[in-house]
């Protein structure tokens, strides 16, 4: 049995008109823009994701590429071998050098996050502050080292640090020092490059936030009494912490793996898991094991944004 509803054909059990209406509902507009950053993701995170985890449960070999296949296809005897190598990231957390570099990449991380906030901080109020036809100028000049390249930035850096730089020169000219300062090749110039380097992704997050800010507030708790400094703590930092949070995971994130900056201002005791993973594929040639420090570093840095991106969520709907 079988009855006609509109242009649809159904049977009895309706099985066809359900079909017919829940593609009706679905907004096709909606959809198709939702379906390009999911695209976007799947072809350049998590395809190369998988990759590299699957490089990461095989075994290092002397071969091109230089790792073992995960399945051995026998054809005469018809069988699928399946081989999965966990010792990868059992040596991570035996050995204490990797577990090392993970923490030193974290302390150098976390410590150049937070000195890349007080000094953008100042920077962003004072661009959300300024007369509508300064900050255009402002923002210019704030993204205006992106216009060079990012390791000519870093050379410049060596340029100014090194014995007979411009910092030790213009020191020892003014007669504050007698003998130059070893900066280059230190912690101390790593936290630099990396504070200098990211400066602009805390600038902006910082500026949308605080240009937005009701000003009217600032107003009210001048007239109750309070004080510039107790309205700063109170009104403005509080309504500044999204663009705080998206500031320092701008930072934070990219500074954790980062190669270029240690690599040309640290010294030989700068351990960070971007210059490990550097000697793991290139020096040593273990790709398996340069995959896992690659997973892992990942999980121990994804993790705790899903976290703080979930407990934001709840405070929204709260």
């Amino acid at each position: 049995m079988s009855i006609q509803t509109g242009s649809a054909w159904v049977d009895g059990s309706g099985s066809r008109l359900a079909k017919y209406n829940f593609f009706k509902r679905i907004n096709w507009g909606r959809a198709s823009v939702f379906s390009v950053p999911t695209l976007w993701l799947a072809i350049f995170f998590f395809i190369p994701f998988l990759v590299v985890f699957k490089i990461s449960l095989s075994e290092s070999a002397i071969a091109v590429p230089p790792y073992t296949a995960l399945l051995d296809w026998n054809a005469e005897d018809a069988y699928i071998n399946l081989k999965l190598n966990l010792g990868n990231y059992l040596f991570l957390f035996e050995d204490s050098f990797y577990i090392d570099a993970y923490l030193s990449s974290i302390k150098i991380a976390a410590v150049s996050t937070f000195f890349t906030l007080l000094i953008a901080f100042p920077i962003a109020y004072l661009m959300a502050r300024s007369k509508p036809s300064m900050r255009a100028l402002l923002l210019a000049l704030v993204i205006l080292p992106f216009w060079t390249s990012f390791l000519l930035r870093v050379y410049a850096w060596m340029g100014f640090l090194k014995k007979n730089g411009l910092v030790n020169e213009f020191l020892m000219g003014t007669g504050i020092i007698d003998q130059p300062l070893i900066m280059l090749q230190t912690d101390f110039a790593v936290y630099i490059g990396i504070v200098y380097t990211y400066l602009p992704f805390m600038v902006l997050p910082l500026y949308s936030a605080l240009e937005k800010m009701d000003m009217t507030l600032l107003e009210a708790a001048e007239d109750l009494g309070a004080r510039p400094t107790t309205s700063f703590f109170l009104i403005t930092v509080p309504l500044a912490v999204p663009g705080i949070i998206a500031g320092c995971v701008l930072v934070f994130i990219p500074a954790v793996g980062e190669f270029v900056i240690p690599s040309l201002l640290g010294g030989s005791d700068t351990l960070m898991i971007g210059r490990v993973l550097w000697d793991e594929f290139f020096l040593n040639r273990d790709w398996p094991m340069a995959s896992a420090v690659a997973i892992v570093m990942l999980i121990v840095l994804v993790l705790p944004i899903m976290l703080i991106r979930n407990s934001q969520g709840k405070e929204e709907t709260a």
